[in-house]
């Protein structure tokens, strides 16, 4: 997978474009700015948005390519996102460390997703907040129509508003929502998808 993610980083063109997803766009000027960690961030256009907002950011992923070109992005904005290269269930941070965590189309595998999500919750701290949008299960059929919409090919590593509702039982749920969106995110995510969007305040440790 990392040889994936590094060839689909390795051209000029951003991926999925340089402007932040939408709903972080939408989200984070409504907290109150503090430390932010983003999983799986790619070509750092979410982390680096929050950095413009005064947000503290640390980021990673698992792709060298995806992490210069995120380098690239914070430098020509002014800002500075500690960035680095990990994996899945090998990351490494503090616990309670952060006041928020951003997912953005970050799909884990079947076989570790709930490990993960105990792992990022024990990163933040009781107050502070998951910010999450991902393609909901039903939208593997919409891009078997349309492969433009982009996707994992495996519904399984998709949500549902169960699972959500599951791995986050210690959390106020301020938005949880599946909807249909009008995606428009580089060459990666174009079109009508189906997405759950979910903002959870932390309200007890798990």
């Amino acid at each position: 997978m990392k040889e994936f993610w590094n060839d689909r980083y390795g051209q000029d063109e951003y991926t999925y474009g340089k402007e932040p997803n939408v709903f972080i766009q939408e989200t984070l000027p409504t907290l109150t700015p503090g430390k932010i960690l983003f999983p799986a961030d790619g070509e750092g256009r979410n982390s680096v948005f929050a950095a413009e907002l005064g947000w503290d950011v640390s980021a990673f992923d698992y792709s060298s390519r995806g992490k210069e070109k995120a380098d690239s992005l914070a430098t020509s904005k002014g800002v500075k996102v500690d960035f680095t290269i990990q994996s899945f269930l090998q990351e490494e941070y503090a616990p309670e460390e952060f006041d928020a965590i951003g997912l953005t189309y970050v799909h884990f595998p079947v076989a570790i997703k709930t490990t993960m999500h105990e792992r990022l919750d024990s990163y933040l701290k009781v107050g502070g907040y998951v910010v999450l949008e991902a393609y909901s299960k039903e939208h593997r059929e919409l891009n078997k129509l349309n492969p433009d919409l982009g996707g994992p090919p495996d519904a399984e590593v998709m949500y549902s508003l169960e699972e959500i509702e599951r791995d986050f039982k210690n959390y106020e749920f301020v938005t949880l929502e599946k909807r249909m969106v009008q995606l428009k995110e580089g060459f990666g995510h174009v079109g009508e998808s189906s997405v759950i969007r979910f903002i959870g305040r932390k309200v007890a440790p798990r």
